[in-house]
């Protein structure tokens, strides 16, 4: 079995005049939601073994503020995952699953209805991810990613 872990990005800032929304930071309490985040996902040891993370200065931070507290794990920057569909993130997965443990730190919607897709086989019918909340799916190895195919381990948000 592989595991995926969701992460999505703690709270930001409010978009200030003329500010591209990419360019959010994350709040002071966002900022404490990450640290948690990362104090939850140490304690259950789920240390990835690559982090895909979407460019976004908010995203960027989270995962920074996480892995302040897990420590290092391998990283890289990934447009697509910035405003992705299902598809999209599914498609980018694909690409990672000879990955062990691999961890997205993205967005809504697209996270919350990868959870669901994944786990229940369809995305209409989502319960949703707040700001910092972690979702934790094992995956067969080996076996493409298709509707249903996964398994809800965990689920935490601050």
């Amino acid at each position: 079995m592989r595991e995926l872990i969701l992460l999505r990005h703690a709270h930001a800032e409010p978009g200030a005049p003329g500010q591209a929304d990419i360019d959010r930071p994350l709040s002071a309490h966002g900022l404490a939601e990450a640290e948690a985040a990362g104090r939850w996902l140490a304690g259950k040891g789920l240390l990835p073994d690559r982090v895909l993370c979407s460019p976004a200065r908010r995203n960027r931070e989270t995962l920074e503020a996480v892995l302040g507290i897990t420590g290092y794990a391998e990283q890289r920057l990934e447009e697509s995952i910035y405003e992705a569909t299902p598809g999209t993130l599914i498609g980018l997965l694909e690409d990672h699953r000879e990955v062990d443990r691999l961890m997205v730190v993205g967005h809504n919607p697209g996270l919350e209805r990868l959870v669901a897709l994944l786990d229940q086989g369809r995305s209409d019918d989502y319960r949703g991810m707040p700001p910092a909340a972690v979702a934790v799916l094992s995956l067969p190895a080996g076996e493409s990613l298709e509707p249903g195919v996964a398994r809800l381990t965990a689920f935490w948000w601050p």
